[in-house]
């Protein structure tokens, strides 16, 4: 049977790392890297985790590839500190590793709370993510934003959800969309993107029809329509600071 090592990075997460340690209580392992918390985090993590590291932020994709470096085990579930592992998803993992599994990765739905609500319309459901994976066929990749785990080999489907509470409040999610949109824009600008007035102009109002109307965001009432604007305003910002960026950038043409 094969064991299971849980690896969480965090900086400053008292206030949700004991639950998640919590929801992974029945793993094999453990193992949390914090990039110097300024808080209580690592004092609470101690007694929860098997083994707790204090290391200098790498990078998202760094960080996560460290952290799987240090498991015992060669499967990992790789979790964030404001995610939990449900019973139901705890007992599908447990049910998978009674023997060698066929895959090398598997996605996990997950499900966000926000506003009140568990979110299951908009882009932001069943928002996939590829976490419980064999590090001797995968690891973390990307750059500023959208890392994700790459693997050599077939890959899976969890049906039971990760639980995601993402946002405190409005606040935090506009705060969260202003530090994702510098870096998604970066990231554009490097791989030599442009924003056109096309890009600007529009794309904010698909992406406001593909949440609301396609992706059944009306739903969800009130929730769904400030889900929906918020995830508008998000494309609408990435696309200006990529504009900005390019505005900056030196000509290059000829005098």
């Amino acid at each position: 049977m094969p064991k299971l090592s849980v690896t969480i990075i965090t900086k400053n997460e008292a206030s949700d790392i004991a639950a998640a340690l919590q929801s992974v209580s029945w793993a094999d392992e453990r193992i949390v890297v914090d990039s110097g918390s300024t808080d209580d985090t690592v004092g609470i993590a101690t007694p929860l985790a098997t083994r707790v590291v204090v290391h200098e932020w790498a990078g998202y994709v760094a960080q996560k590839n460290y952290a799987a470096s240090l498991a015992s085990h060669d499967w990992i579930l790789s979790l964030d500190a404001d995610e939990r592992v449900t019973p139901g998803l705890a007992a599908e993992i447990q049910q998978l590793l009674q023997r060698e599994p066929a895959h090398r990765g598997f996605r996990i739905p997950r499900v966000t709370w926000h506003l009140g609500r568990w979110i299951r319309t908009t882009d932001w459901y069943p928002d996939d993510q590829l976490r419980l994976y064999d590090r001797r066929a995968a690891r973390w990749a990307g750059r500023h934003v959208h890392e994700g785990v790459h693997v050599t080999g077939s890959v899976g489907r969890l049906r039971a959800e990760l639980e995601h509470f993402a946002y405190r409040d409005i606040a935090e999610h506009e705060e969260t969309i202003d530090h994702y949109t510098t870096l998604a824009a970066q990231q554009m600008f490097e791989e030599g993107r442009c924003a056109s007035a096309f890009d600007v102009a529009l794309q904010p109002a698909f992406a406001f029809f593909r949440n609301y109307v396609l992706k059944r965001g009306f739903l969800d009432g009130r929730v769904g329509l400030t889900i929906s604007k918020m995830n508008a305003h998000y494309v609408a910002l990435k696309f200006q600071k990529l504009r900005e960026l390019g505005s900056r950038a030196p000509s290059h043409e000829p005098r």
